[in-house]
């Protein structure tokens, strides 16, 4: 049986990776005994919830004219890709939340909106978004990027996702914005 860089076998390699995950997401959750906390990142989770980009998407051709119209459209295009992807993903792959399998140790301390967990959409969304949109306009990334980032933490610290579903709806996310991009300049 192949073993790894270490000696392990891979199961034990995997297991160990597993192990991580979780430990990291139960000490995350931690945060939301806090009722602060909580409050904070349940608040951040629901604008997450879709409220705090379609309202940047509805403001931004007020605000920035044809270029936010262009960055308005071109998000929410994105968006529904990005939607198709991790409904795909979510339904095929079947990762049970962290709160569901570690009850013990991991609470939920805000009802998600579905059933799994991989990948994290909110996050997936909140990185696609962010992208786009400071692409077209970089002065608000001193918004974007800091309310992106609390949007992946507050997965972790409401014990809704593991830290490999924000990364991979950080890849996800970021990947569907470049190629969004491809796309456009390849048309023009």
């Amino acid at each position: 049986m192949p073993t790894t860089a270490y000696g392990e076998k891979p199961e034990t390699a995997a297991q160990r990776f597993a192990d991580i995950d979780t430990a990291l997401c139960a000490l995350l959750n931690g945060f939301s005994r806090s009722p602060r906390f909580c409050s904070l990142f349940r608040t951040v989770s629901r604008l997450g919830d879709g409220i705090f980009w379609y309202a940047l998407m509805a403001a931004l051709p007020l605000a920035a004219g044809l270029d936010g119209l262009v960055a308005a459209a071109h998000m929410a295009v994105t968006t529904l890709a990005g939607l198709g992807v991790y409904t795909l993903l979510k339904s095929r792959i079947g990762r049970e939340r962290p709160y569901a399998m570690h009850g013990e140790r991991i609470s939920c301390a805000m009802p998600p909106l579905d059933r799994y967990s991989f990948p994290s959409g909110h996050t997936l969304h909140a990185v696609c978004f962010s992208s786009i949109a400071c692409a077209y306009l970089p002065v608000l990334a001193w918004v974007l990027v800091p309310f992106a980032l609390l949007v992946a933490l507050s997965r972790l610290v409401l014990g809704l996702h593991y830290p490999t579903d924000v990364l991979a709806g950080t890849l996800i996310g970021g990947g569907l914005a470049a190629l969004s991009f491809a796309i456009v300049a390849l048309a023009n």
